[in-house]
């Protein structure tokens, strides 16, 4: 398995990757097209499709925010899934950055909330208590409540402050400043 780095709306697998994004998040938890593609040029950005040999299976969209990754977005192609292609992607991430791992998700009160949940633990992540809100992508929307899960380790408050602020100071902004240009 590899990344591959996206970091122009110019490379011939964008259009692919987009498609694979839309499909697999509600739209109130996409970014705007505009905003996509020009956060591509933030150095902290890592729009990493993901490969199985030469076959494209999906991407991970996060941000080395020098203490720790955040992953915004994760999805594996749907024809993909059941293939621990998720699994596999996450554990490349860890090795490769060496850092703590921090994302979100739906809070656990479904099967699917519940199966994600699930399926995070067993890749090495805990659930934090923090209560948390993400801030919405789209002018006009409200912000939804979320779960926040790191890995190795548990997140001190100190450390789920810094990534508040940073969720709201850095990619939240560049969500807005993109889109009023």
């Amino acid at each position: 398995m590899k990344f591959e780095r996206l970091t122009s709306s110019g490379h011939p697998m964008y259009p692919r990757a987009l498609e694979g994004y839309h499909n697999s998040f509600p739209l109130h938890e996409q970014r705007e097209s505009v905003s996509q593609e020009k956060i591509l040029a933030d150095p902290e950005y890592h729009f990493n499709l993901i490969y199985e040999n030469d076959t494209f299976v999906g991407a991970l969209l996060c941000w080395d925010a020098g203490h720790f990754i955040y992953i915004e977005h994760l999805f594996i192609l749907p024809e993909m899934r059941n293939q621990h292609y998720g699994e596999k992607a996450l554990e490349l991430l860890k090795r490769q950055s060496g850092k703590s791992i921090l994302l979100e998700i739906d809070p656990p009160v479904d099967e699917v909330s519940k199966r994600r949940q699930a399926f995070y633990e067993r890749c090495g992540f805990m659930k934090n208590p923090y209560p948390h809100v993400h801030p919405p992508y789209h002018l006009g929307n409200l912000g939804h409540d979320l779960v926040v899960l790191s890995c190795p380790d548990l997140l001190a408050s100190a450390e789920y402050h810094r990534f508040a602020q940073y969720l709201g100071d850095h990619v939240m902004a560049a969500a807005y400043e993109q889109t009023t240009d």
